[in-house]
């Protein structure tokens, strides 16, 4: 039975879906219809390390002197981490983050356009139907919040502050070597 459980928890990290589903909504409540796009892939990492890592956005929430009550951390959460992010030279960071952008661009759910050397990120007419009606659905409520709550709190950072703001709330990160799997 939990060879089963490893097994298919591993099946899932792999499933783009998931990821794909967390970024649209992410960007939803970045954006919303105002259309407002996410300045570089490597703000929109930084967005999603807080959003895929509740046990990181408690810590954050508290450094910025915010309440954690609104995001509903499970206890479960607080110790168990189901995706994996390793240290990058920017902070922590996902090798598929260009394919889950390409993957939404290609489903017609994503704008992507190039503004000097900085990566702007929108969602289409598609993309945020698709993001509104996944976070309504119940399996998915909670991370919609949270996607709220990261936006609202963080979104308005730029991707540089923001990765300053990471490396002092996280100070681990900066100790661990590059390609190495963030464990926190």
């Amino acid at each position: 039975m939990a060879l089963e459980l490893v097994q298919a928890l591993a099946k899932t990290e792999l499933d783009d879906h998931l990821h794909m589903a967390r970024l649209l909504m992410l960007f939803e409540a970045h954006s919303g219809r105002s259309n407002k796009p996410v300045e570089g892939v490597t703000k929109l990492a930084k967005l999603d390390f807080l959003l895929r890592y509740p046990n990181c956005l408690e810590r954050a929430l508290i450094a910025k002197d915010k309440s954690t009550e609104p995001a509903h951390i499970q206890e479960f959460e607080r110790t168990t981490i189901e995706s994996k992010m390793v240290r990058f030279r920017y902070g922590p960071w996902d090798h598929r983050y260009r394919r889950w952008i390409a993957l939404l661009v290609g489903k017609g759910l994503l704008r992507a356009g190039v503004e000097g050397r900085t990566v702007k990120l929108w969602l289409t007419d598609a993309g945020h139907d698709v993001a509104k009606a996944l976070g309504t659905s119940t399996d998915l409520e909670d991370l919609s919040v949270r996607a709220g709550l990261v936006a609202r709190t963080f979104g308005s950072m730029s991707g540089s502050g923001l990765k300053d703001f990471v490396y002092a709330t996280f100070p681990e990160i900066t100790n661990m070597r590059w390609g190495d799997p963030i464990t926190i």
